[in-house]
């Protein structure tokens, strides 16, 4: 199993969405950048996600969802009307993929950017370093146990 953690706007896709729905799977599609893509490439069913909730008031973890479809082409690069349409891919060479996501829990409270940033072992973590933006980036197992054992 590896773990994953991926950043949203709560605006458009919350824990709060994924736990109103708790057996409903969730397409995570609209991932526009490369390096990213590639890492949702990397998913497997039953890896583990933690939903980082960004662009609003409570910036940071919000809970943990289980991949439970692997990668496959994002329908929306196909769809004009679609913010995330590309002209480029088609489906024989499609550039963007997606995943499905299910809810697993909530945290009882958003494990805090800056709450994230003073843990040690941390160090490593993509979303922590300077200049990094991806919004799908691998966590390592050690750095999962860090902060699931802050989150409580």
């Amino acid at each position: 199993m590896s773990y994953w953690l991926v950043k949203t706007e709560p605006s458009e896709c919350s824990i709060d969405d994924f736990a109103r729905a708790p057996d409903t799977p969730i397409r995570w599609d609209g991932v526009r950048n490369f390096q990213a893509r590639n890492f949702l490439m990397q998913m497997s069913e039953g890896d583990l996600v933690l939903i980082y909730h960004s662009s609003c008031r409570q910036i940071g973890i919000a809970g943990i969802a289980r991949v439970v479809a692997s990668a496959y082409p994002d329908p929306s690069q196909f769809e004009p009307a679609s913010p995330y349409f590309d002209a480029r891919s088609s489906s024989d060479k499609p550039r963007w993929q997606a995943v499905d996501l299910i809810f697993e829990r909530r945290f009882a409270q958003v494990l805090s950017l800056e709450q994230i940033k003073t843990l040690a072992g941390l160090e490593g973590l993509p979303l922590v370093q300077r200049g990094s933006r991806l919004s799908v980036m691998p966590v390592t197992p050690e750095q999962w146990q860090i902060l699931l054992e802050q989150a409580g």
